[in-house]
């Protein structure tokens, strides 16, 4: 059996990702009701807030469902205990050192798995003793690798350093990318931008309708001085190239960046202010499906794809 599927208790190795203001417990509970892994984005929610999603999400599923934790939320102390008492299944850590939180979720039997954009965090992560490890690349939405290491090179290379399973994330919406992942040696896919653009994701419908026309080229890699992060280009976005190229610092980044300008622009829908996380993947795909709509079609078109590699005479 796959070993991210057995580990997840989940049907197919098709993980949503913990967007922050997109991840709420429609999708959650959408996703994981489809046979996937529905994640919830903690990172923007308050604790009460996240609090509330939990239980909203177990009533609208009795399968599996996880909860994205950015090591670096300010209040994620609370957010731990609410994890705990709750009886949270999995938590997905992202954006800090495994270490300080992993033990201590799993002496209370959940299952941990962290995301990295390097080698040299994945071996970290493996040593604080991760279930497993999302490895993604420089294509994602969201916060991001200073290395700018792409998907296609960043699994093989995860892959082989580490024993447990891999999953990629970075540049995948389709079961042919998944397909490809796998190649790679990837036991499972992480996709965000994709399920950004749902009909259940709690994004505001200008966001989604701007991810499904974005095309090539409409994003780029920015403040990695702070905490990389891929914006959707508008005024805001132009603002922040313009600063960096004259190299500004980071207290002058962040008086521009403000204080919710993501939730400005994703969950409220100011196109031209708010801050659009989104992945390269958003110029592949052009329909605002439904969460189940997109886990059936990847992987019929992954089995698919995969019947047809087999066909292949060399």
């Amino acid at each position: 059996m796959n070993r991210v599927c057995n580990l997840l208790g989940i049907k197919y190795p098709i993980i949503q990702a913990g967007m922050v203001w997109c991840s709420g417990w429609e999708l959650t509970s959408a996703v994981s009701n489809a046979g996937g892994l529905g994640i919830l984005g903690a990172g923007s929610m308050y604790p009460d807030v996240l609090k509330h999603h939990i239980l909203q999400t177990k009533l609208n599923t009795n399968r599996p469902f996880a909860v994205n934790l950015p090591l670096l939320y300010p209040d994620i102390d609370q957010h731990i205990e609410t994890i705990i008492k709750e009886k949270v299944p999995i938590v997905f850590t992202s954006a800090g050192n495994p270490s300080i939180w992993t033990a201590i979720l799993k002496a209370e039997g959940i299952k941990v798995v962290h995301v990295i954009a390097n080698s040299k965090f994945a071996l970290k992560a493996m040593d604080a003793g991760v279930d497993a490890i999302v490895a993604e690349g420089f294509e994602a939405g969201g916060h991001n690798g200073k290395e700018e290491t792409t998907t296609l090179c960043l699994v093989p290379k995860i892959v082989e350093s580490v024993n447990i399973p891999v999953i990629a994330a970075g540049g995948i919406s389709s079961g042919k990318s998944m397909l490809a992942a796998f190649a790679l040696g990837a036991e499972g896919v992480q996709i965000g931008s994709r399920f950004a653009a749902s009909k259940e994701s709690s994004a505001h419908d200008a966001f989604k309708q701007k991810i499904i026309d974005a095309k090539e080229g409409y994003t780029k890699l920015t403040m990695k001085s702070l905490m990389p992060v891929r914006l959707l280009k508008n005024e805001f976005a132009h603002q922040v190239f313009e600063a960096e190229n004259k190299g500004i610092g980071k207290d002058e980044l962040l008086e521009l960046l403000g204080k919710g300008r993501a939730k400005r622009g994703m969950f409220e829908g100011d196109l031209i202010n708010g801050e659009l996380e989104i992945g390269q993947v958003s110029a592949n795909f052009d329909q605002i499906l439904s969460a189940k709509e997109i886990v059936d079609e990847i992987w019929r078109d992954f089995l698919f794809e995969k019947e047809q590699l087999n066909q292949l005479k060399f």
